[in-house]
């Protein structure tokens, strides 16, 4: 008997999908286990190498086969097998590699002897390069330009443009150092006193990141395939965004949990988080200094006026 859509079953991703029906869903977003030693309540993150792939190649092969020809797939990955489960991905199971995203957060992990680790990739696959979704035109994915916050150039589209590729430093102070076309994206890591962090699982994606992929790959009565559903933020979305969802799920205690977070979402209920992170923080120079000063209590008028577009959703600080 098939998987039920709309509804989290709890067992081994690989075992489950196929008991789904082939070709039945439209998009796929899967952040697995990174191979990095995390203590999962029941899953051994410390594979070999050969084996963790093995075992990678088995579960992208089964998203090939339960997505539509033209289905998308989203992998959320690290950057110790992010090579090689690109090249898995396309040279061995059958995708398309569209666009490789990174995914710039703050509250980085810090490291005593090297660069602290801000980031995470994210590969967009297709079946099919000719025939697949991508909703350009939503404007709930597209993002101010340089052109409407810094410029005032009446040559600006007034929907704002895709999300680009840049260098960021600290991106409240630079939002003209974004450029077109790109695929560096900043959203801020769920981290500990935020809103929307549910505390039983340590690697929880942001509402808004999984907002705009589901946007951008899906439309409203597709269905949103999670293979490690995790703290059920992929579910959650697709309900909020009036898609239908499946996910699977290896911990019971997970997976109650997500249950219980399911039955508390509604349809058509908004997204936790700030729709536009950049001005969910305060600029350099509005911020707190060190020995009781302040820097100015006042944003600049830009930064109000887009903030505004966000009320009600900026549930927690972005601090670097």
């Amino acid at each position: 008997m098939a998987l039920q859509f709309n509804q989290l079953h709890q067992g081994d991703c690989v075992e489950l999908l196929k008991q789904m029906e082939p070709e039945s869903v439209e998009l796929c977003f899967a952040d697995p286990p990174f191979n990095i030693g995390y203590d999962y309540d029941v899953y051994d993150d410390k594979r070999g190498d050969e084996d963790y792939l093995d075992w990678c190649r088995q579960w992208m092969t089964g998203v090939h086969q339960v997505l539509k020809p033209d289905g998308t797939f989203w992998l959320a990955i690290g950057d110790e097998y992010a090579a090689e489960l690109k090249v898995c991905a396309t040279r061995e199971v059958g995708f398309v590699c569209r666009s490789w995203v990174i995914w710039y957060y703050t509250f980085g992990v810090n490291c005593k002897y090297g660069f602290s680790r801000s980031h995470t990739h994210l590969f967009h696959f297709v079946k099919d390069p000719k025939n697949f979704t991508f909703n350009a035109a939503d404007p709930e994915i597209r993002i101010p330009s340089a052109r409407q916050l810094v410029y005032g150039d009446s040559r600006a589209n007034p929907k704002g443009r895709l999300p680009d590729n840049t260098w960021i430093l600290r991106p409240q102070d630079m939002p003209d150092g974004f450029q077109e076309e790109g695929d560096t994206w900043y959203f801020p890591r769920v981290a500990g006193t935020f809103k929307e962090r549910q505390g039983f699982h340590g690697c929880q994606m942001p509402e808004q990141l999984l907002g705009r992929i589901i946007r951008a790959s899906s439309n409203e009565g597709d269905c949103v395939l999670d293979p490690f559903s995790g703290s059920g933020t992929t579910l959650v979305v697709a309900k909020k965004l009036r898609r239908e969802f499946i996910g699977t799920e290896l911990s019971d205690e997970y997976a109650t949990k997500i249950n219980e977070r399911l039955e508390q979402t509604k349809l058509g209920e908004p997204l936790v988080g700030p729709e536009n992170p950049l001005f969910s923080a305060p600029k350099t120079k509005d911020g707190k200094r060190l020995g009781g000063k302040k820097g100015k209590k006042k944003a600049s008028s830009t930064a109000q006026k887009a903030n505004g577009q966000a009320k009600g959703n900026v549930t927690q600080p972005d601090l670097l």
